[in-house]
C-alpha cells in the first residue's frame, strides 16, 4: 500500500498493519503525518498537539 506525504510529495510504503487514524512519520522530510483513510490510503498533517499549561 502507498501514500503520498502532503508535505513533501515522496511516496511512502504503508505496511498491511497500518489503521486509520494512525501517526506516522514520513522518511524522506520526518513530517508527522496521520493516515485519513485506508481505501486509498491517504495522509494529511497530523494535528499538533497544544500545551494546556496545567489548566
Amino acid at each position: 500500500m502507498h501514500a503520498e506525504c502532503p508535505e513533501c510529495v515522496a511516496e511512502i510504503t504503508l505496511p498491511a498493519s497500518t489503521l486509520e487514524s494512525e501517526i506516522i512519520a514520513c522518511p524522506d522530510c520526518g513530517t508527522e503525518l496521520e493516515v485519513i483513510s485506508l481505501n486509498p490510503p491517504t495522509l494529511a498533517l497530523a494535528p499538533e498537539v497544544e500545551e494546556d499549561w496545567g489548566e
